[in-house]
């Protein structure tokens, strides 16, 4: 394997929980208002320091997705998914965008966030929106 180059952000950003890499600036989120599996997540209309996993489709609470998931390019940690193409008319905005996962995260203050028992067992699946 070649050498690994990251990207450095500067300001607010998240990085990921396990080797605290860049991954996202606060000024790239589109949306606070997803779930996933393990609680919260954010929508980013753009992240770094991630590789792409194998192209699936699934069934969301939203509908059907062509997915990736995301991984911290570090550590190889999961820390999401990116949306490649949304087959809904009114989900189109997902698509090139990507999702981390707010348990797999430290915010831009360095503090890590956590999942409780009551949240997993609670949501069964990813892309649970809040409305």
């Amino acid at each position: 394997m070649g050498r690994l180059f990251q990207v450095t952000l500067e300001g607010k950003f998240y990085t990921c929980k396990h080797c605290k890499n860049h991954l996202a600036l606060c000024d790239d989120i589109v949306s606070k208002a997803f779930h996933c599996k393990h609680g919260k997540a954010y929508l980013f209309s753009k992240v770094v320091n991630v590789t792409v996993g194998v192209k699936e489709d699934r069934l969301m609470m939203t509908g059907l997705h062509t997915v990736a998931d995301i991984f911290c390019v570090k550590c190889g940690s999961i820390v999401g998914w990116t949306y490649e193409t949304a087959h809904e008319k009114n989900q189109k905005y997902k698509e090139g965008k990507s999702v981390l996962e707010r348990c797999k995260l430290r915010g831009p203050d360095g503090s890590g966030y956590w999942v409780s028992h009551e949240v997993q067992a609670h949501f069964g699946g990813s892309d649970q929106e809040d409305v």
